[in-house]
């Protein structure tokens, strides 16, 4: 897991090609003006998903990871904690193929999330995104789906 400031984006640029696309993109992008939903940036190997919600109660979120996918998180607006824990520590549940992810249950860290900061989280990394974080009101993220695995 990397997390940071976008500002420091330049920084990680290294870590591939597509990982540096994805930085790109946010950093030159009219993030507040996306419609929320599916972007694609280069068909299924790369994407951008756009949520506008209210981040929720611990209880009602859900340990998630993926395989053919790293995530590229960034909080446009709002503030929330991410859940991380290595996936190894917890109890894996149900992967759905169609749409990359495997469930999983445990206990893991809460780390505060907050606009201008992104995350990324290799399949290793087990998150919970959108525990709310003691303040309320409405959060924008961005989310680049970044394809690791050719299959």
């Amino acid at each position: 897991m990397v997390a940071d400031l976008l500002t420091n984006a330049h920084q990680y640029t290294a870590l591939g090609p597509r990982i540096a696309r994805g930085l790109q993109f946010l950093a030159e992008a009219d993030l507040a003006g996306l419609a929320p939903g599916k972007h694609e940036l280069d068909g299924k190997r790369l994407f951008v998903l756009v949520s506008d919600y209210t981040p929720k109660p611990e209880p009602e979120c859900r340990w998630e990871a993926h395989r053919l996918y790293l995530d590229l998180q960034y909080m446009v607006s709002g503030i929330e904690r991410m859940g991380i824990a290595p996936v190894s520590r917890l109890a894996a549940g149900d992967y759905q193929a169609d749409r990359d992810i495997l469930w999983l249950s445990g206990s893991g860290d809460l780390l505060m999330f907050g606009q201008g900061q992104f995350m990324i989280l290799w399949p290793g990394d087990a998150h919970m995104p959108g525990v709310e974080a003691g303040v309320a009101g409405p959060a924008r993220k961005i989310v680049v789906k970044i394809k690791i695995a050719d299959t």
